[in-house]
């Protein structure tokens, strides 16, 4: 069974930090890429940042500068390192991965539990 397990997320002020972390497990043959997402009430889930194997970053504009993405490829985890948060940072933060997994090769989009992180003002 393939899953991802994240953790990190919390209560932060306005300019604090948080780091998120996920890590995928199970019958995993690679790891394609990772990302986070994140949803806030009332609103269509966005693409925060990404990472492909080769650890080139993507990032949405509204984080750029503040938010870094970190594979571990030895241990299959992504990081999401969030400075200066911000109010409107508050969302559930979801881990994405695209991986081929098992004997058949067989490759699929997985998504974590998801993480809330809350910014207070």
């Amino acid at each position: 069974q393939v899953q991802l397990v994240e953790s990190g997320g919390g209560l932060v002020q306005a300019g604090g930090s948080l780091r998120l972390s996920c890590a995928a497990s199970g019958s995993i043959v690679s790891i394609n890429a990772m990302g986070w997402y994140r949803q806030a009430p009332g609103k269509q889930r966005e693409l925060v940042a990404s990472i492909t194997s080769r650890g080139n970053p993507n990032y949405q504009d509204s984080v750029k500068g503040r938010f870094t993405i970190i594979r571990d490829g030895a241990k299959n985890t992504v990081y999401l390192q969030m400075n200066s948060l911000k109010p409107e940072d508050t969302a559930v933060y979801l881990c994405n991965a695209d991986m081929t997994v098992g004997s058949w090769y067989e490759r699929y989009d997985y998504w974590g539990q998801g993480t809330q992180v809350t910014v207070s003002s």
